[in-house]
């Protein structure tokens, strides 16, 4: 009897008396338990589905049309596209837009990095620094629009009371048409400067302290340190700060609503902004939802040419 219960190479291939229920109690458990991880994630899902991928879609579907929200949606084609061709106010907002974002980013990313430069260092009171720095990055933008909007006042602003001092007759900020959008861009910068520093300040406490080491050993300058040794290994952080920057400055829409409205004479008026006001202020849902594609594909181009650009002088990927 026994013989029979063993294999031929001496090893019990029985099973306990129970094995049949202890199986089917761990598959039960385990079904349980991936019903409960399906029932977790659907509130997640389901408001992906209402709140982003549906009205994508529909976006899609009403740019097509002509919709005022006072009667259904009418198939128009491509008609939209064709009075966006010449559209005056749409060139200008599409300028101002590029304009915004190609001197925003550049700047802030510029101050973002010697900022984490300089607080990557123990000293006293460092932990101070990073977080004054860090801080208006979680102010609310509206909440620092506002107090801008008062510091950029003509006559009782903070800037021009200041310049007042030096003898300095100080512009009009916000209400010229020269200092407007760079007056958005100071606020932008003061504002967001915080998150690529702390990016940056992350990727430097990254690289390891032998390589500076190793540079010196072999005679490297502070600025060959810089060029040879921080840069490269600092550049996924880089390239990551650029990405988000890009997609954050032309979808920025708080501040310029707030300080300006676009104004004077629709100097300040970005994409986002002109959207808005096509879609809630104008009622042309269809016209806005046409406005909005074009924003989403520039985006998109420009994400892409960066991930391109990125694969061989970030990451070292071959074109191939």
């Amino acid at each position: 009897m026994a013989a029979n219960l063993a294999s031929a190479d001496g090893q019990d291939k029985t099973k306990p008396s129970g094995w049949a229920e202890v199986k089917r109690a761990f598959t039960g458990l385990r079904r349980g338990e991936t019903i409960a991880g399906y029932l977790f994630l659907l509130p997640n899902f389901a408001g992906f589905l209402v709140f982003m991928l549906f009205p994508i879609f529909f976006a899609f579907y009403i740019m097509l049309t002509d919709w005022s929200l006072a009667k259904p949606p009418e198939f128009i084609g491509l008609k939209n596209f064709e009075t966006m061709v010449n559209d005056r106010l749409f060139w200008k907002s599409l300028s101002n837009s590029f304009y915004y974002t190609f001197i925003a980013v550049p700047t802030g990313i510029f101050i973002a990095f010697w900022l984490a430069l300089a607080l990557n260092r123990k000293m006293r009171g460092i932990i101070f620094f990073r977080t004054v720095y860090f801080l208006p990055q979680i102010t609310l933008t509206v909440a620092a629009a506002t107090v801008w909007r008062w510091i950029y006042q003509p006559e009782i602003g903070m800037i021009n009371h200041a310049l007042e001092w030096f003898g300095i007759d100080g512009p009009k900020w916000i209400h010229d048409t020269r200092w407007a959008m760079p007056s958005v861009i100071i606020m932008s910068n003061w504002q967001g400067i915080g998150f690529a520093m702390l990016i940056l300040l992350a990727g430097l406490q990254g690289i390891p302290e032998e390589f500076y080491e190793a540079a010196a050993i072999d005679g490297a300058s502070s600025w060959q340190r810089m060029r040879f040794v921080t840069l490269p290994m600092l550049s996924p952080a880089i390239f990551f700060v650029v990405v988000t920057s890009l997609i954050g400055a032309f979808q920025a829409f708080d501040q310029f609503f707030v300080l300006t409205q676009g104004g004077p004479a629709d100097a300040t008026t970005p994409l986002t902004l002109y959207i808005f006001n096509n879609a809630f202020k104008f009622f042309k849902m269809g016209y806005g939802a046409a406005l909005a594609a074009v924003l989403f594909v520039i985006i998109l181009i420009i994400t892409i040419i960066q991930w391109h650009l990125a694969r061989r002088w970030v990451f070292g990927f071959d074109e191939d």
